[in-house]
């Protein structure tokens, strides 16, 4: 009796359903043809006021809650300490920026500039690290967002008081929101950031504008305020000192530069064009931020009591909201509350945004990401699910988490800056190249001060990174016999060598002195291990490494005859791999099957296999034999190996 196959389970079914749903919009393409190199598809473009209001999201979101965090870190001081951090941002980050856009007008940003600085594996492995930073920069972004906005949710005087005590809660309910948005299919909207940015830039005028105005109007709240600043200090010079000290924790006003690098892509215009308005929306948002910055510290300063930025206090988190409601009444105030929480959310939207776009564009050109990074679901839910840890290691505390995400911010202006003093020593403009430098010890400085008096944030930042690297060298090594050509190239000599008549066989060569001694050696071997005869037409194909760490690679294949031996030269990331491909492509381009012939390799099978990881090279028979069966599953299409 014939068997019958059984009709697949319900339990199958559904399981084929989830993969296929989480896996939806996974980029397929052919293994002998993939490449990460290329340029993504083009975006709508939008002018640069326009693109700056995508960031500013990000950046102008932060006024919901750094006025309170500037205030409850330096207390008094946080004008003088605001007006320093101010400094830093329009002499030193923004400099170091619009260097950056200059130089990766593409949108890559400074990782970009280390990766081509820094060449080989210590590029990459560099750019790993630094990408644990992003993700914490961008993971916090999205916690302490939401935690601003449940603060501006609970301290609403319309909100009933059952609420109280869910601020845990009410934060992982819109961090969870946020994902299922992801999941649904988000598409960044600029036109409604603009709206968002419009409205609350406007609504922060009237609070700001408004609360300067009442501080000045009362000589006696500015005295108080005058009169706690000498006695905490004794004169200008120990306020800048302590300003000094307290300074990195008001860091994360200089948020956002590297999201306005980012979305450079996106800016009306050529090339130049393109840089132009990238520096311009960040010359706009910095002055635009540094003015807000300035006034509100003055203001929350002279007019907030003190216990009141505290946690559980009525300014805690929202110290621009506390004057809202206080001077503007509370339906003004709730206004300006459904405004911050709106900027916030999408804030959340915009770092969550960042993160698909930032992982599929470094590790699958690395090699180093499971296949199914690709598609956004599944990243979408890993996000949100680290994003859930953060909030319940820090309480959904706004102050708490200030630490970690000024960590990400330092670490990236900092290697921003990095990049750039490196480009300028390199270009010989040496006093570029100072004051870059001068700007990098003063980043350090930040950096480092931030680091030891709040470690959290190092610590999420360092499993970030340690997470990252780790999976990434285990995703590199898994995919290793992955064909890994974007595309081929054969010159005119090439081409001439392999359009002959008969079979077409050819010796992979490990190119040495290349002299006659050598050819003729490796020919005669050849021919007697795999009893060719000697007027059997033989073609050498010779593979030099040039950059083992690249995972894809665009092979150019050279024609020569050399001592009286034809010999077809290439250039790869891997030798398995090359061989692998231009045997694919003369069997595609000939229609025959070449034959490819090896000796067999000398030494340690798991030393070969370590070498071709790192250094591309390795036991090249079995893995090019190997790389082929991948790549061409149908063996009366596969070029044969032989070995000998």
């Amino acid at each position: 009796m014939a068997a019958t196959s059984s009709p697949p389970s319900s339990g199958e079914r559904t399981d084929d359903r989830l993969r296929a749903w989480l896996l939806h919009g996974l980029l397929q393409s052919d293994r002998r043809s993939v490449g990460h190199h290329a340029d993504p598809a083009p975006h709508e473009q939008h002018r640069w006021w326009q693109v700056m209001c995508l960031t500013g999201v990000d950046y102008f979101s932060t006024l919901g809650y750094q006025p309170g965090i500037a205030a409850l870190a330096a207390g008094a001081l946080s004008p003088v300490a605001t007006l320093l951090l101010i400094a830093l941002t329009l002499f030193g980050a923004l400099p170091t920026y619009r260097a950056v856009a200059a130089e990766s007008p593409n949108g890559l940003g400074s990782l970009s500039m280390l990766e081509g600085l820094l060449p080989g594996w210590r590029g990459k492995l560099l750019v790993l690290f630094l990408l644990g930073f992003v993700a914490t920069a961008f993971v916090v972004t999205i916690t302490l967002s939401a935690a601003d906005a449940t603060a501006h949710i609970l301290q609403n005087p319309f909100v009933p008081d059952f609420f109280d005590g869910w601020k845990v809660p009410l934060t992982l309910v819109l961090i969870a929101l946020l994902g299922l948005v992801f999941l649904g299919g988000f598409s960044e909207a600029i036109g409604l950031a603009v709206v968002l940015v419009a409205v609350y830039l406007l609504l922060n005028v009237v609070v700001v504008a408004t609360s300067v105005v009442r501080a000045v109007a009362n000589p006696e709240l500015v005295g108080d305020w005058q009169n706690a600043l000498t006695a905490e200090h004794s004169g200008p010079l120990a306020m800048i000192a302590a300003s000094l000290y307290v300074m990195p924790k008001l860091a994360l006003g200089m948020s956002g530069f590297e999201t306005g690098v980012a979305v450079m892509p996106l800016v009306k215009g050529d090339l130049r064009e393109r840089v132009k308005g990238a520096r311009r929306l960040l010359t706009t948002a910095a002055l635009i931020m540094s003015v807000f910055l300035i006034a509100s510290s003055f203001a929350t300063s002279v007019l907030i009591p003190s216990e009141e930025f505290k946690e559980g206090g009525k300014a805690s988190g929202r110290a621009l909201a506390y004057l809202a409601h206080e001077y503007l009444g509370d339906l003004f105030g709730t206004l300006y509350d459904l405004s911050t929480i709106a900027i916030l959310w999408f804030a959340g939207a915009s770092a969550m945004a960042g993160l698909l776009n930032i992982v599929p564009r470094y590790l699958p050109r690395y090699g180093m990401a499971p296949d199914w990074t690709r598609a956004v679901r599944p990243l979408v839910l890993v996000f949100t699910g680290i994003a859930f840890a953060v909030t319940l290691y820090f309480h959904a505390g706004v102050e708490e988490q200030g630490g970690a995400y000024a960590t990400g911010v330092l670490a990236l202006i900092l290697s921003a800056a990095v990049a750039v003093t490196l480009s300028a020593w390199q270009k010989r403009k040496t006093g570029r190249a100072a004051a870059f430098g001068v700007v990098s010890l003063i980043l350090t400085y930040t950096a480092v001060a931030n680091i030891i008096e709040r470690p959290d944030g190092l610590k999420i930042a360092f499993f970030f990174a340690v997470a990252i690297v780790v999976t990434s060298l285990i995703s590199r090594a898994t995919r290793s016999t992955e064909l890994r050509v974007s595309a081929i190239e054969l010159d005119k000599k090439a081409r001439s060598l392999i359009d002959v008549p008969g079979k077409i066989r050819i010796i992979a060569n490990e190119p040495d002195a290349r002299d006659a001694k050598e050819y003729a050696d490796k020919d005669h071997e050849t021919r007697r291990n795999h009893h060719l005869p000697e007027d059997e037409p033989l073609l050498f194909l010779e593979v030099t490494v040039e950059d083992a760490s690249e995972f894809h690679s665009e092979l150019c294949v050279q024609g020569e005859e050399r001592h009286g031996y034809k010999i077809l030269r290439v250039r790869g990331a891997t030798v398995p791999n090359a061989i692998a491909a231009v045997l694919l492509h003369i069997r595609d381009e000939t229609g025959k099957l070449p034959h490819v012939y090896f000796h067999w390799s000398e030494g340690n099978p798991i030393a070969a296999l370590l070498r071709y990881l790192v250094f591309g090279g390795g036991d090249v028979a079995p893995l090019t034999r190997e790389v082929l069966r991948q790549a061409e599953p149908d063996d009366t299409r596969r070029p044969p190996v032989h070995v000998g």
